[in-house]
């Protein structure tokens, strides 16, 4: 990828405030960007080969949106944490086993998605993020859903393609969450908390593919509580 090309992206988000460089095996997060720190908003450099993000990332006060999807990252720096107006951080298909303590700091955060990692923890310390509506950990290694998750804000969590066998009764007391997604997972009917369906927020509980034919939810108790809120939301919706 050659430095022209480069300079001339940077031509044009000085203007419009967005970085874009996708499938061009950039091997390193861009160093010119260190120019733009004041107005960038949104950078997308995914389907290449990063394989660090570096510390100066912290330095971009006005981003918004920051997606490496499908890079060769390994985790992520501290400073992210600096990044107080992001909305938006994906990081998808890279290989990152965990999470700096530091970003229940991104206090706007609505959105993060670290799908196809190498995460086998639920990552703690996410209960700070107020603003997060979708939290996206499908296709990990994550072995447990753990009473944590009771004081995350998100209104969406996806853990489809994990190797869950136990999922915390905490997971109810979850005060925005309406779409819990645990699709293709080790769970028997038997790990299903009861409360999830009876005393929770979640109209969709997602558990195709799991140790168990999804029809004999019904045979749980909480069933019929859980159908209608499914079913007003389905109505909402339609």
């Amino acid at each position: 990828m050659g430095n022209s090309a480069i300079k001339a992206h940077l031509e044009t988000s000085q203007k419009t405030g967005v970085f874009q460089l996708t499938g061009k095996g950039l091997q390193e997060f861009p160093e010119e960007l260190q120019r733009l720190t004041a107005n960038l908003r949104t950078v997308d450099v995914s389907h290449n080969k990063i394989e660090v993000l570096p510390a100066s990332i912290g330095n971009f006060l006005q981003m918004k949106s920051l997606t490496l999807n499908s890079n060769k990252l390994t985790s992520l720096p501290g400073e992210l944490s600096k990044l107080r107006k992001l909305e938006t951080l994906s990081v998808s298909g890279n290989q990152i086993s965990g999470l700096p303590s530091s970003l229940g700091q991104l206090r706007a955060l609505r959105t993060l998605n670290l799908s196809g990692n190498q995460i086998r923890e639920f990552p703690p310390g996410l209960g700070t993020l107020r603003m997060l509506d979708l939290l996206d950990l499908s296709k990990n290694h994550i072995r447990v859903v753990p009473l944590e998750v009771s004081t995350l804000q998100a209104i969406e969590i996806n853990l489809n393609q994990n190797q869950i066998s136990e999922v915390s009764a905490e997971v109810a007391r979850s005060p925005r969450l309406k779409v819990l997604r645990l699709e293709e997972n080790c769970l028997e009917l038997s790990s299903i908390p009861v409360a999830i369906l009876s005393q929770s927020q979640v109209s969709l509980l997602s558990l195709e593919g799991n140790l168990f034919q999804v029809k004999r939810m019904r045979e749980l108790e909480g069933y019929e509580q859980y159908m209608e809120r499914f079913t007003a939301t389905k109505k909402k919706f339609s």
